[in-house]
């Protein structure tokens, strides 16, 4: 999460001044970033050995 708020705390108050574009695809990414992590969390908990 921390990644997360830190990609959009600089994608509007740095990035967009120079794109908007990339604050808005930075934004994005930021966005996709924690349910790609739950994914890879849970990936194997269902397999027992």
């Amino acid at each position: 999460m921390g990644t997360c708020l830190t990609f959009i705390v600089l994608a509007w108050t740095v990035v967009r001044l120079y794109s908007t574009n990339a604050a808005i695809g930075m934004s994005v990414f930021a966005v996709m970033i924690p349910p790609f992590a739950a994914m890879v969390a849970n990936w194997n908990i269902d397999r027992r050995d």
